[in-house]
């Protein structure tokens, strides 16, 4: 039974969102994909506006940030299914057509957890109004195509003007970040950490170098780390606007607890209690491949795959790697499109944090990879893919890490370790 459209729906957006229907539908019977993004593009050209029409009034929440949108998206997601259904695209399709295919399901009045691309965040928002915007950080990410960090930093303080209604759930170790929300009228401070500081050196206001310590960051211009309202104090708690939980997820390390943090902070507009929050993200275990575990071919091996596609991610990785034993870890590494072409990156990589593990290099720039490792002084097998790699080694299980690309390669090559749970 087709659900109809509300009535506030003009009759352009509703020819609209007939086109995007049609045109995703024969994209899935031509095995061309789940034709979201055809779809949705072809809708927004019917009907430019279509996404302020298509929200539920003040019920969107944004995600935006270099690293940690789709797990953070998934998991605000789960936080306001506690109050009933959410349209969402923690797929991972995260452009205007890829939101407008999210906004484009019925029921058309349930809230919206929405993983937004940093670049497209300010003509997204405009349209739909948030009540929330999660703001996770900003680092060099695909560096042929990507604006610079301080220009993405820029856009997103002067969104701020333009949504006067929203919160921005700030994350207040990032100094980008930190200066851009400083421009909205309303702001959440998170504490969720920054693993990864070379791209924020200077201060976003004047230039200056930042100081650091322990505690924070500063500048002599006054621009500095804001007190945080949210925090991760410890593997497993949370500085919760002035009492301590005891806070546990499923999904592993340090940086997926910050990530968890954010979308409590932001689910608590809504008028989610963290208790309940934590409580629905508990029992999610991998998202779109992520830290699952698969069978790397015939060898008997198994895999727990981990995406890195840029230094602040290979970092968070480098130490969620350290909270496990020291086993294999397989490396596979591409600089396709999606990827960014230019690999140079890799070269700021502190990949010395590998020693004292057995690691094995694969992917289509399995030769840059290797000469970087070698430069690191850190010994390695290279092979033609990660299944090879795998039937060198004795051990039961490794870690593969990979980018973009390579990931999604993996991920559509081998099959999920089947649990008896």
């Amino acid at each position: 039974m087709t659900t109809p459209f509300p009535r506030r729906f003009s009759a352009r957006t509703r020819a609209a969102l007939a086109v995007e229907k049609l045109a995703s539908s024969a994209s899935r019977q031509l095995g061309r994909g789940s034709g979201e993004m055809i779809g949705g593009k072809l809708a927004l050209r019917v009907s430019p506006g279509i996404l302020s029409e298509v929200v539920a009034e003040q019920m969107v929440a944004c995600v935006s940030g270099t690293n940690g949108k789709t797990t953070t998206t998934r998991l605000l997601a789960r936080a306001l299914g506690t109050l009933g259904p959410v349209r969402s695209n923690s797929g991972g399709a995260n452009m205007a057509a890829g939101v407008l295919a999210a906004l484009s399901k019925p029921p058309y009045d349930a809230a919206a957890a929405l993983e937004v691309d940093e670049i497209w965040l300010p003509k997204v928002a405009r349209q739909i109004q948030p009540r929330a915007v999660i703001l996770l950080n900003i680092s060099r990410d695909q560096l042929d195509r990507s604006n610079e960090t301080r220009r993405i930093a820029s856009l997103w303080r002067d969104l701020g003007a333009e949504l006067p209604g929203a919160t921005a759930i700030a994350n207040a170790d990032d100094p980008l970040v930190a200066w851009a929300a400083a421009g909205w009228s309303k702001q959440t401070w998170v504490s969720a950490g920054q693993n990864w500081t070379a791209d924020a050196m200077v201060c976003p206001q004047c230039a200056s170098l930042l100081h650091r310590n322990a505690t924070g960051w500063w500048c002599g211009c006054g621009l500095a780390r804001p007190e945080p309202l949210v925090a991760v104090t410890g593997p497993h708690e949370l500085l919760w606007f002035g009492r301590h939980l005891t806070a546990s997820i499923d999904l592993p390390g340090r940086v997926n607890l910050g990530n968890a943090a954010m979308a409590a902070a932001a689910a608590k507009l809504f008028g989610v209690e963290v208790e309940h929050a934590l409580a629905a993200m508990t029992g999610l275990e991998d998202v779109q491949g992520r830290y699952q575990e698969v069978e790397l071919g015939e060898s008997g091996i198994r895999g727990r795959l981990l995406l890195a596609k840029n230094p602040a991610g290979w970092v968070e990785m480098m130490e969620l790697l350290n909270t496990t034993p020291a086993r294999p870890v397989i490396v596979d590494f591409n600089a396709q499109t999606a990827d960014g072409r230019d690999p140079s990156w890799i070269w700021d990589v502190p990949f010395e944090r590998l020693r004292g593990r057995q690691v094995l290099v694969t992917g289509g720039r399995k030769e840059d990879m290797s000469v970087r490792l070698a430069y690191a002084e850190i010994p390695h097998t290279v092979h033609p893919d990660a299944e090879s790699a795998a039937a060198t080694l004795d051990e039961k299980i490794v870690d593969v890490v990979a980018n973009y690309t390579a990931f999604r390669d993996i991920l559509g090559r081998v099959a999920p370790v089947r649990t008896n749970r």
